[in-house]
C-alpha cells in the first residue's frame, strides 16, 4: 500500500499570520550614480548618517512607497539627489542578505546610471554629497562597496556591447577625452591609432568641423555622438584590437 505524506491544512489565521510576517520586509533601491570628470571615473556618494557607520560612505537610495515601482523609486531617488531627468538607468541586481541592514530585513534592488557630472546640480542634505573616484573608494557603508563593484562590472561589460558611455560625455567631445573614458571605466590602456580609428569606421561619431577652446595644448577637432547608429551593432568594441 503506497503511504502518503500529510501536510497540515492552514486555516484563514495562519495565513493572515504569515502574511503579516511578510510585510515586516521592507524593499529599497540603491543608485550608483557614475560620472566622469578629469579623466576619472566618479561616482555620487552620500555620508551615512547611522552610528554605526561613522565616516563612511554609502550610496544614494530610499525605501520604495507602497504606490510606487521600482524603477520609478530610483528615478526619483536620482532627480532628488542630482535635479537631472530622463537620463541613462539600468536595473543591475538584487541584494538580500538578512543583516545587511541594521534596522531590519531590507531587501535592495540596485540600479546604475550615467550622468554628465557637468550638469549635476547636488542637492545638499545635512550630511556631505560629494562625487568620489571610484579606484580609491575601499570600504563603505552597509554591503554597498558589493553593490558598487558589482554595477562597475556590469558599467564594463555594457560599455563594451553598447555605446552607452556617450552618455558621460558633453555633447562635444575630443577623440582624446573618448578614449580617456574608455580607459578609465575598462582600466585598460588603448593603442591610440587603433582607437581612433575602430571609433571613426563605425560611423559613431560626426565631425563638427570645430576645435576646442580655451586650452593649453593644440586644440582638438570636437565631435558629436551619433545617435541614430547607436544600437547598429552589438559587442561594437574588440578590446583586444585596440590595446
Amino acid at each position: 500500500m503506497q503511504s502518503h505524506t500529510s501536510f497540515p491544512i492552514k486555516n484563514i489565521n495562519t495565513h493572515l499570520t504569515e502574511i503579516k510576517d511578510y510585510f515586516k520586509v521592507a524593499v529599497s533601491v540603491d543608485c550608483v550614480i557614475f560620472g566622469f570628470d578629469g579623466n576619472v571615473l566618479k561616482v555620487l556618494l552620500i555620508q551615512s548618517d547611522l552610528a554605526q557607520y561613522k565616516n563612511k560612505w554609502s550610496l544614494l537610495g530610499d525605501i520604495v512607497r507602497p504606490d510606487e515601482e521600482l524603477d520609478a523609486a530610483a528615478y526619483r531617488v536620482l532627480r532628488e539627489r542630482t535635479g537631472l531627468e530622463n537620463v541613462y538607468m539600468e536595473q543591475v541586481h538584487t541584494f538580500g542578505a538578512l543583516n545587511r541592514h541594521p534596522a531590519g530585513r531590507v531587501i535592495t534592488v540596485a540600479y546604475y546610471s550615467l550622468v554628465n557630472i557637468h550638469h549635476v546640480q547636488l542637492r545638499v542634505s545635512d550630511f556631505g554629497l560629494h562625487w568620489h573616484a571610484v579606484k580609491d573608494i575601499k570600504q563603505m557603508a552597509f554591503d554597498h562597496k558589493q553593490i558598487l563593484d558589482i554595477c562597475v562590472k556590469r558599467l564594463q561589460d555594457r560599455i563594451i556591447e553598447h555605446p552607452v558611455g556617450f552618455n558621460l560625455l558633453p555633447k562635444k567631445f575630443s577623440l582624446r577625452e573618448l578614449q580617456n573614458l574608455y580607459e578609465a571605466v575598462l582600466g585598460v590602456k588603448f593603442d591610440r591609432r587603433n582607437f581612433r580609428k575602430k571609433f571613426l569606421s563605425m560611423g559613431l561619431i560626426e565631425d563638427l568641423h570645430e576645435v576646442e577652446n580655451d586650452v593649453r595644448h593644440r586644440p582638438a577637432k570636437l565631435y558629436k555622438f551619433n545617435e541614430k547608429a547607436m544600437w547598429k551593432n552589438t559587442r561594437f568594441l574588440n578590446v583586444n584590437s585596440i590595446t
